[in-house]
């Protein structure tokens, strides 16, 4: 799975971690992710976040 980059604070997604402080199991993709989530870092929306090369 494709880890994401936020484009605002550079906070990495990584599917394989997941986001638990959030309620994101690891092994979430970031497309699974809900619409309504934000970078837990900055807030920043998800259509704020580019897909890694």
């Amino acid at each position: 799975m494709k880890k994401y980059v936020c484009g605002v604070c550079v906070y990495e997604y990584d599917p394989a971690k997941g986001d638990p402080d959030n309620g994101v199991a690891p092994g979430t993709a970031f497309e699974d992710l809900p619409a309504d989530w934000s970078c837990p870092v900055c807030g920043a929306s998800k259509d704020q976040f580019e897909a890694q090369a």
